[in-house]
Order: C-alpha cells, then structure tokens, then sequence
C-alpha cells in the first residue's frame, strides 16, 4: 500500500514539474517576441529613437541582471567579455534601428533566420559533419527569407531595415556561440550588458535625435529590464532542465508569437507571403534540428 502510495505521488510531482517546465518556457518565449513588438511599439510612432531605445534597453537590463548576479552572491565571470559585449552591441543596434520600418513578425523571422544561418555558417567552418537534413533545412529557411524580403518594399528605409536586422541576427548568433563555452552564462550576460552600455550610449547621444517621451521610456524600459534581463535569466534557470532539440525547438515559436503580437497590439497585417515565409523558416529549422537528433542517435 504505501509502496503504491509512493509510486503516484512521484507520478503526480513528475506531472506537476513537467506542467511547470512548459509553463516557464513558454513565458520566455513569449518575453522574447515581446522584445520584438515592445521596440517596434516604441519606435514606429517616434516615442523614443531607435538609438535611444537600445541604449535604455540596455541600461535597464544590465540594472535588472545586475542586481540578480548580487542576489546569487556570486562573481560575474566572463571567458570573452569584449567579443561578446561587441556582439551584443551589433544585436541591440541592428534590432532597434530595424523597427523603425518592418513590422514584429517579419523583423523577428529575419533574425531568427540569420541566426540560423550564422550557427550553420560556423559549423562549416569548425569542419562539423552536416547531415543531409540539416543541408536541406537551413536551404529552406534560407528561401523563406528570400520570399518575406522579396516582398517586402524596396525603400532606401526598408532596404536598411532589412540590412540592420540581418546584422542583428548576425550578432546575436556570435553572441549565443561565445556563451556555449560560459560556464557562468548569467554572469557573463551581466558582464556584456555592462560592458555594451557606454558603446550604445555614445551610438544614442551621436545620433542626435532626443526623441524620448515618457511612453517611449517605459516600452524600452519594459524590454530592458522585464523581457530581456529577466527573461534570459529565466532562460538561463530552466535551460539545464530542457534537451537541447526541446530548447531549439521553442525558439521556434518565437516569430509566430511576434507575428501573433504585432497583429494583436500594432495592427499590422497578415499577409501571405510573411505566412508562407514563417512556414518555410520553422519548418526549414525544425527539419534540421530533426536531422541532427537523428544522426546523434545512430
């Protein structure tokens, strides 16, 4: 009786966590996406610069994390503290400067794509064995975007959205291979953060355009410190209990949401061919991170 007793309870606190573990991850993907639309919210109206949105972006999240690296009372530890700080500032201004002309979903799945392709890229490059799935899923996700840029409007403001959120993507992908060798990745996010703050500071006081308003204040504030520094600390605290392919996949939800938001909250539309490019980019990585689990179990 009490062995039986035993074996439900265990069942019922495996359920509970498994409950709880899908909770939190998808409260972090959807501060992630809330990223996307809180910049897009802020920027477009010209309640705050581009610049200036990063730069208090920043600034509350160095704040935010800093103070949880106090609470843990433990050091801040960082193994490439200037590379990382630098792709981290390429991250912040690309992604800031991008939603001054393309909506949430479609900046989001240009980031994420050239993510993507960045982690590709640098596994060619560290001579890595690339099964054929893999080959034919970063292809997919490459036409993806072709499709969403090809129709997107050829304005010199766009053509330079395009460029700044690609950049982004570019940097957050180097950013994100530096942290695989972290020991300490909250601690070494903290010490980015606060090294990237004078750099996108300088960036927003040189660009000249002292456009703030207390909504703007609040939107950047909210993606600094609120779905940027805690929702990476809340991604750092639940990421040893996720797989790896579980972790890749649920950043895959991530365009879909900010599509999803920027619907919702800015109006925008949904349009065919950001669809059709949103099922090609996720189904091209999710073909992918397949493939590889494949080739880890044989």
């Amino acid at each position: 009786m009490d062995t039986g007793n035993g074996v439900v309870s265990l069942a019922a606190y495996g359920t509970r966590d498994t409950v709880q573990l899908f909770a939190l991850t998808a409260l972090t993907m959807c501060a992630f996406a809330a990223n996307s639309v809180l910049n897009r919210l802020a920027v477009a109206d010209g309640s705050i610069g581009a610049l200036e949105f990063a730069a208090v972006r920043v600034a509350a999240g160095a704040l935010a994390l800093g103070i949880i690296v106090l609470l843990r009372r433990r050091g801040w530890r960082s193994s490439t503290p200037f590379a990382s700080a630098v792709a981290l500032t390429g991250y912040m201004l690309g992604f800031s400067l991008a939603y001054l002309s393309i909506g949430a979903g479609a900046g989001a799945l240009i980031l994420f794509g050239t993510v993507q392709i960045t982690m590709f890229v640098a596994a060619l490059r560290a001579g890595e064995d690339i099964p054929t799935g893999r080959w034919v899923g970063t292809a997919l996700a490459f036409l993806g975007l072709v499709v969403l840029v090809g129709r997107i409007d050829p304005t010199f403001g766009q053509v330079l959205a395009i460029i700044s959120m690609a950049a982004a993507g570019l940097g957050w992908g180097i950013y994100s291979l530096l942290g695989r060798a972290e020991a300490d990745p909250l601690g070494a996010t903290t010490v980015a953060f606060v090294l990237a703050l004078p750099v996108v500071a300088v960036a927003a006081l040189a660009s000249g355009s002292g456009a703030f308003s207390a909504r703007g204040l609040v939107l950047a504030s909210l993606s600094g410190a609120l779905t940027s520094g805690l929702g990476y600390a809340l991604w750092y605290a639940i990421l040893p209990r996720l797989q790896r392919t579980s972790a890749a996949l649920a950043q895959l939800s991530v365009p879909v949401l900010a599509a999803l938001g920027g619907v919702t909250f800015i109006g925008e539309p949904v349009t065919l061919h950001l669809t059709l490019a949103t099922i090609l980019v996720v189904g091209g990585v999710t073909l992918g991170i397949k493939s590889g689990k494949a080739r880890a179990r044989r």
